[in-house]
């Protein structure tokens, strides 16, 4: 018996997975919404992500949150509940997307591997252009801060 297998279907078979993790973070009603690097595919180049990374071999999703922000941002965080996840296929990888309620004691971070930043409130998040994973976890957020 033989198998013909297109391309498509090869390179669904190939596509890496990650398993990321981001910090929701607030200040008063507003959250910290921030603008990836001009660099990687369009569809995540310069688009709107809450801050995070990628889980690395080894650490837990919570270890790998405080690593991502203390190396994106030289920031430290308080790292709370889970309160969202979502899965979501890109054309080249696909990804496991965690959010967590986060909290600072300052604001005093830096844009290391960002281009910029904003506070905005809840209704108002839909107006930037975010990544299509982070866009799903806006509709799990909670009503009430």
């Amino acid at each position: 018996m033989s198998y013909i297998c297109s391309m498509n279907q090869s390179r669904d078979m190939e596509k890496k997975h990650y398993d990321v993790v981001c910090a929701v973070v607030r200040r008063g009603n507003d959250y910290l919404c921030m603008q990836r690097l001009r660099k990687g595919p369009d569809y995540v180049s310069e688009h709107w992500e809450f801050p995070g990374g990628k889980v690395k071999t080894g650490e837990n999703r919570e270890q790998a949150l405080l690593r991502e922000i203390r190396e994106e941002m030289d920031w430290e965080i308080y790292v709370g509940r889970q309160i969202g996840q979502v899965e979501q296929e890109y054309p080249d990888f696909t990804i496991t997307l965690t959010a967590f309620d986060c909290m600072a004691r300052d604001f005093d971070f830096k844009l290391l591997a960002h281009i910029d930043c904003r506070w905005l409130p809840r209704e108002q998040l839909t107006t930037l252009e975010w990544t299509e994973a982070d866009r799903l976890l806006i509709q799990q957020l909670p009503e009430e801060p």
